[in-house]
């Protein structure tokens, strides 16, 4: 089949879209908070709103690229590492897309305002309105969870890595030729001794 085939770059590409995905709108406005005093729009940016929304979209980015050599049994762990990432950011985010949490917009708001607390919090926000980003992240939860269920479904059929991803191994010296003081302590480390 097509897709098993193609299991590995469709996993990897989707991992990177995800990640990247998620960098891009941790930078951008999630939460428009209108203020009752009516002073100026107080806006909120997604690292803000959802604090493991930057760490955990690079640790995406970071899976995707380690997927793209990883070997078999540490394929299925990026897989379900992935999985987790995708179902915990993608309720976090669909969460505050139903009903913004105050934890959401507090920090921003008494960084503005200078007034903290749920009252005083109360007396300054009018509204909070999420805007388009948080729905677009939650489209990249969603590719990053298929991404995942792809390579728990494929893992094991893809191509092991090509010669260039093997170390030398333990039988003899990796090398040809005259042997310089570096050479010397990689067989000592593989176990072999290089005065024979």
């Amino acid at each position: 089949m097509n897709i098993v085939r193609r299991g590995r770059s469709l996993s990897v590409s989707g991992f990177l879209l995800a990640g990247a995905i998620g960098i891009i709108s941790s930078t951008q406005t999630w939460v428009t908070v209108e203020r009752a005093d009516a002073g100026e729009a107080i806006l909120v940016p997604g690292a803000s709103a959802l604090v493991l929304l930057a760490p955990l979209s690079l640790a995406v980015l970071a899976l995707g690229a380690a997927l793209s050599i990883a070997g078999r049994p540490v394929r299925l762990v990026f897989g379900v590492l992935a999985g987790v990432c995708a179902v915990f950011l993608g309720w976090s985010t669909l969460q505050l897309l139903i009903s913004v949490p105050e934890s959401a917009i507090g920090p921003t708001v008494t960084e503005v305002t200078g007034l903290a607390g749920s009252t005083a919090l109360g007396d300054v926000v009018q509204s909070a309105v999420p805007t388009a980003w948080p729905v677009i992240a939650l489209f990249g939860w969603v590719i990053l969870l298929l991404a995942s269920l792809l390579v728990l479904f494929t893992w094991r059929k893809w191509k092991v890595g090509g010669r260039r991803y093997r170390t030398a191994t333990a039988d003899g010296p990796a090398h040809d030729g005259p042997v310089d003081a570096i050479d010397s302590w990689d067989d000592l480390s593989r176990g072999t001794d290089p005065t024979r």
